[in-house]
């Protein structure tokens, strides 16, 4: 497998209401070029952010916001965390990171996903019925047009044919990275494996070590389909914020806006309502990583090791959070959780 690498992920969360926090989708954009810079500073090896198109979230353009960091940073690698693929021109989307991938010099990154929230399909015109196969017929292209300069395409239901068209600029890097996002869907897992595409679990409830047969089960194929299992990459997405000072308070102040946040998405997907023992049993056995530097340090490595995985993001925060904690939590993530979590697994 690659070598380990952390980074962070976000939705540019805005906050669900005045009591628990609120900000303004241009002050969170702004704030997100301040925590790119300071990613880069600490050594974070990436940062993504995730597509959405809806009030409680301020990315709808991923790239636009990481174009503008890009000539900001030197070394961190920066993409989306998701690009829902699905109700997306595939051909548009390589050109926007490959633009990106020049700005910074070879450090973009397609994360792909069919997407957990569906406000973009009715937005761009998609019917929802076709969920699955949109998914499917968008990433091979993509594929193939990362691989040519010149694409042949026999088109389907949902993408245009080509017939030797270029498609300009191309990355830097070659091939311009693209990874797969998962929620658990065995079938997705697989496609990932058997395409030889890096993998990032999604893991927002549950214990962690639920994920082990879903990681197995992708390292099987990707073995069985004969890549290289040193460039083998698979990753982790959860919640979670870091303190050094009294984890208690963060605890509870963090408490607020998340379980609004999860109220919210719980309402509109039918979930159990979200209770603060719910709150304290993630963050004690679940995918929760809220705490001082040793606690967050001990439980990432934990889930490194339980799920044989070489890559972990961070995603912060998962709810509103004042800009000064989320500063804080970057700059103690890579100064100080990075280096010990390493030396847990050595």
């Amino acid at each position: 497998m690659k070598p380990m690498t952390f980074g962070l992920t976000t939705f540019l969360e805005t906050g669900i209401d005045e009591k628990s926090g609120m900000i303004s989708h241009q002050e969170r954009i702004n704030q997100a070029i301040d925590e790119i810079v300071m990613a880069d500073k600490v050594g974070l090896n990436y940062y993504g952010i995730g597509e959405h198109h809806r009030i409680d979230y301020a990315a709808s353009s991923p790239q636009t916001i990481l174009a503008a960091a890009a000539k900001l940073t030197k070394n961190i690698h920066l993409g989306s965390a998701v690009t829902v693929l699905s109700s997306e021109d595939p051909i548009r989307v390589y050109q926007e990171f490959a633009t990106l991938d020049i700005l910074s010099s070879g450090r973009a990154e397609i994360m792909a996903g069919r997407g957990s929230f569906i406000e973009s399909f009715p937005l761009f015109g998609y019917d929802l019925e076709d969920y699955n196969t949109l998914f499917t017929e968008k990433l091979e292209m993509l594929l193939a047009v990362r691989k040519d300069e010149f694409v042949h395409w026999p088109g389907g239901k949902h993408t245009q044919k080509l017939d030797g068209n270029a498609v300009y600029p191309r990355a830097a890097q070659n091939p311009l990275k693209v990874s797969i996002a998962v929620g658990g869907t065995q079938t997705s897992v697989i496609r990932a494996a058997k395409l030889g595409l890096p993998i990032v679990f999604a893991i927002i409830g549950g214990e962690p070590i639920r994920f082990k047969p879903l990681v197995d089960l992708y390292k099987h194929f990707y073995l069985e389909a004969g890549h290289d299992p040193k460039l083998m990459e698979i990753g982790v997405h959860s919640h979670g914020i870091i303190t050094d000072k009294n984890p208690q308070d963060l605890i509870d102040r963090y408490f607020y806006p998340h379980h609004a946040a999860f109220s919210k998405l719980g309402a509109e997907r039918g979930w159990g309502t979200y209770t603060k023992e719910h709150y304290l049993n993630s963050i004690k056995y679940g995918p929760l990583y809220v705490g001082d530097v040793e606690f967050v340090s001990k439980k990432i490595a934990k889930t490194m090791k339980d799920l044989g995985i070489n890559r972990f993001l961070l995603h912060m925060p998962g709810a509103y959070m004042p800009h000064e904690d989320v500063l804080l939590s970057i700059e103690l993530f890579g100064k100080k959780v990075v280096p010990l979590v390493k030396k847990l697994l050595e």
